[in-house]
């Protein structure tokens, strides 16, 4: 059951809008939310509307929120406009987007346009220049902290695997692999959850950008890969490498990946792939365990077979690999059968 919205949040930021006059009909209703402890409202004051945002200050990244969104602003990206903010109790109040999400505009007949308008969107995040060298970045303490998700949560959590120190023999080579992939790529700026849900089409046809505090710099295929082997739906393999191959031509042509071949860039897009899926099976289990998110193991599957996906076709090349896919089949595929999400029951 949904909380209802605070009290004191009401009359909050009508004095930034000037709208206080009592001749104006003011309405506040609970809209959807996302994977953290942030709540949305929407504010209907007269015949405008506005997103009231509750972020607790001690879990949230609100200065970081703000940071970036002032950062993809200059970028010429299509960002929330800031009204205004209460960083001691965690207010913000932004400009109303709408409702529409790519994720619900996406089909068959839909999806290449749809992708390419999101390429376009990509490419310039990835041009931007936060003129900070102290930006946070995706090193290997991040990297390592992402992947070491799926052991806690994932594995041992979720499925009540007991990891032995023959498990971590067998982790510990996959995981450098996939990190030393990670960093040998050219590094622009991540968005960290580039998919259809944190996409909105707008009226003019622009998308815009939420739920970016998270940014870092980072390797150029990471939000390709989010994009493309999205948890939230899945295309043909084969569609999906034509797309991150159109990518690549698209960002070698404009000069922003010199000497970097279409296999180099493929693989480095699956193996940030299977990264990034290895970590979403385990934050997906801990937004469950830890927070209550129910919602999110019916997205285990499909990011499940993203993961044995890049297994089967990595396996004969690379012996980490081949080593962590026979551990996951024999130690972990019997437990997943078990699971009540699991498509095998």
């Amino acid at each position: 059951m949904k909380r209802p919205p605070p009290e004191d949040l009401l009359p909050w930021g009508l004095a930034e809008l000037g709208l206080e006059s009592p001749g104006l009909r003011v309405q506040l209703s609970v809209i959807a939310g996302d994977a953290s402890n942030r709540r949305y409202f929407r504010l209907a004051v007269g015949s405008r509307s506005y997103i009231l945002v509750e972020a607790p200050p001690h879990t949230e990244k609100n200065a970081e929120f703000l940071a970036v969104r002032e950062l993809l602003e200059r970028g010429g990206l299509v960002v929330p406009e800031l009204l205004g903010a209460d960083l001691t109790r965690g207010y913000l109040l932004l400009g109303d987007l709408g409702d529409r999400l790519l994720l619900s505009e996406l089909s068959q007949g839909s999806a290449d346009d749809c992708y390419q308008r999101a390429f376009l969107v990509l490419r310039q995040l990835g041009r931007i220049d936060t003129g900070d060298p102290a930006w946070p970045s995706y090193d290997h303490a991040l990297l390592s902290e992402e992947l070491g998700r799926f052991p806690h949560w994932f594995a041992q959590a979720m499925l009540g695997h007991s990891w032995t120190e023959a498990d971590e023999r067998c982790w510990e080579p996959l995981a450098k692999r996939l990190i030393e992939s990670a960093l040998e790529q050219p590094r622009v700026l991540v968005h960290r959850d580039f998919h259809s849900r944190n996409l909105m089409p707008q009226p003019d046809g622009s998308l815009a950008v939420i739920d970016f505090q998270d940014a870092v710099l980072g390797p150029v295929t990471y939000d390709l890969v989010s994009l493309l082997r999205d948890c939230y739906i899945s295309w043909p393999p084969e569609q999906v490498k034509a797309w991150a191959l159109d990518y690549h031509h698209h960002t070698q042509g404009a000069g922003e990946l010199p000497g970097v071949s279409p296999e180099q860039f493929l693989q480095w897009f699956d193996l940030m792939g299977l990264q990034r899926h290895l970590k979403v099976l385990g934050t997906f289990a801990r937004l469950y365990l830890r927070d209550g998110k129910q919602g999110y193991l019916d997205d285990l599957p499909q990011v499940l077979h993203y993961v044995e996906a890049m297994l089967t076709r990595y396996a004969p090349l690379m012996p980490e690999i081949e080593n962590f896919a026979q551990w996951f089949a024999l130690a972990l595929k019997p437990l997943i059968s078990t699971q009540p999400w699991s498509e095998a029951r």
